[in-house]
């Protein structure tokens, strides 16, 4: 539909108006309403059809990166001691995932080195142990 209108300089102006996008009611087969996309502005440019604008990122914090992946490590040595050691808190307790910041699969892996780790007497179970033995690591 065409539209005469005057903008604020006195000229008159052919607008198309886009007809107003109605959703079909939902029946017990459409489990999903259908949503009406708004058209782009002026100047900017449609989407394209696999792609969907990403919404902006709040808080301004990147998320870390398992540092496991980022150095390609396949496997978890329960002998390298000091590299377990990273993810012992200074109660000897394993961190947790967020402190770490190891993907799922990495933390159970770590979690598992360090249990074989303290079986063979490698790493210590509390933090007694720690300050018994005079391994402190940081």
């Amino acid at each position: 539909m065409l539209a005469e209108r005057e903008n604020g300089n006195g000229e008159e102006v052919e607008e198309i108006e886009a007809p107003l996008a109605t959703a079909p009611t939902a029946t017990s087969e459409d489990s999903e309403p259908a949503r009406a996309a708004a058209p782009p502005e002026r100047g900017e440019e449609a989407p394209a059809a696999g792609e969907q604008e990403r919404p902006k990122r709040r808080g301004g914090r990147r998320r870390r990166v398992c540092i496991m992946c980022a150095d390609k490590i396949k496997t978890v040595d329960y002998k390298n001691a000091s590299f377990l050691r990273r993810f012992l808190s200074d109660r000897a307790r394993i961190d947790t995932r967020r402190k770490s910041s190891a993907c799922a699969k990495h933390q159970r892996a770590i979690s598992a080195a360090i249990k074989r780790a303290r079986h063979l007497a490698l790493l210590p179970y509390t933090a007694e142990h720690i300050r018994g033995s005079g391994m402190s690591h940081r």
